[in-house]
């Protein structure tokens, strides 16, 4: 068994990481205190091949494999931070999810301009009354002539203010089998969106609200059933947001072991003090173990097993991992870590929102434990006999 990188690998990381300090490494910290997408990185990332890498070429992609997007995302993250988000809209998310269901017509009119760098999609799934609950979603989808009719809102939309389509989950009809998405349009009449909102990080989100929007036929992206597919693309989703935790904490602690090496207090290099030094062995053990439980998972994707079990594991962990890291790195370097000069501060804000976004780590841990007993366990009251 060999946990190394291929050759290939190495030399791909080289490569991307090569691309990112020529061309993002001047305005990283500019960059993270920007709550507009960074268009102009993601148009520079596809000429460099780093949108689509996993999807197909017929598709516009790079036919490459999760693993070579877990290793961008970490060779992008360790020079600017901000710019692994825009891997991870180009290659994680809703945008793999149209690439794996939709239809040549889709892919050409909204998948196209996702990989060339020039637009985002955003995700509708969350609404007011369903977060981690979300089958219990209640944006409906009533049949109108060739098309449908839909009506409900959507919360915490990341890329909301600026995305060309929303991926909207919504019901055709009651319980899970009743649950499919569409692709709507921002623009489409009917479709408003609400005051723009910003998450602690600084990224923005606005509400989405849907009043008997027309989506024609040939918008829908999966019909009544197809619940099942699209949640089943969160093991992939939560691949891309368990690697930029983990990326995220690698970059703090590197800023942290720099700083100690460099600064001195009480006439001698702060990794001379053995509080420290403990610090960095219990950071550099969960960079390590999170590194194996990320890579089992991004690799047995690969393989065509994208275990809900060992993604669950790897997001838990590495979310936490991330966050603490983050954190430790930050009381290292004091105030200069606490300030805005630097990156750490965003980094621990950053990793903060991955342990809720794409499945909070309780929820994983409710997965996990289901795999432990071989059973499901609902988190609903039980329902009373009449």
């Amino acid at each position: 068994m060999d946990f190394r990188l291929t050759e290939e690998q190495r030399l791909f990381a080289d490569s991307v990481r090569g691309f990112a300090q020529k061309h993002l490494a001047a305005g990283a910290v500019a960059r993270a205190h920007d709550p507009a997408h960074p268009f102009d990185v993601a148009r520079l990332m596809a000429k460099q091949g780093l949108m689509g890498i996993t999807m197909p070429e017929v598709d516009g992609g790079q036919g490459g494999t999760l693993t070579d997007a877990v290793i961008a995302i970490e060779s992008v993250a360790s020079v600017c931070p901000r710019s692994a988000d825009v891997i991870q809209a180009g290659n994680f998310g809703p945008v793999r999810v149209l690439a794996e269901f939709g239809t040549p017509e889709q892919k050409a009119k909204y998948l196209a301009p996702i990989l060339a760098g020039e637009t985002v999609v955003c995700l509708g799934m969350s609404e007011p009354e369903a977060g981690s609950a979300v089958t219990d979603l209640k944006t409906t989808a009533t049949p109108d002539g060739n098309g449908y009719r839909v009506s409900g809102s959507k919360v915490f939309s990341t890329h909301g203010p600026y995305a060309s389509v929303i991926l909207a989950y919504v019901r055709y009809g009651p319980g899970v089998g009743g649950i499919g998405s569409m692709l709507i349009e921002p623009g489409w009449d009917g479709v408003s969106l609400g005051k723009r909102s910003s998450f602690m990080s600084g990224e923005e989100w606005v509400q989405l609200y849907f009043e008997n929007v027309y989506v024609p036929r040939e918008n829908v992206l999966l019909g009544p059933g197809g619940f099942k597919k699209q949640i089943a693309g969160f093991n992939i989703e939560r691949i891309g947001n368990t690697a930029r935790s983990l990326a995220l904490g690698r970059y703090c602690f590197e800023a942290a072991r720099e700083w100690a090496l460099t600064r001195h207090q009480f006439g001698r290099p702060l990794a001379e003090f053995q509080g420290l030094q403990w610090k960095f062995a219990d950071m550099k053990m969960k960079l390590d173990a999170g590194e194996l439980l990320l890579y089992r998972a991004a690799a047995n994707a690969d393989q065509g097993y994208p275990s809900a079990q060992e993604t669950a594991i790897a997001k838990a962990f590495c979310n936490q991992a991330g966050f603490e890291i983050a954190n430790e790195a930050l009381q290292i370097m004091g105030g200069t870590g606490y300030s805005q000069e630097v990156l750490v501060e965003y980094c621990l804000r950053r990793c903060r929102g991955w342990m809720i976004a794409g499945g909070s780590i309780e929820m994983m841990k409710n997965r996990i434990a289901e795999g432990i007993f071989g059973r499901s366990f609902s988190q609903r009251p039980e329902r009373k006999l009449a």
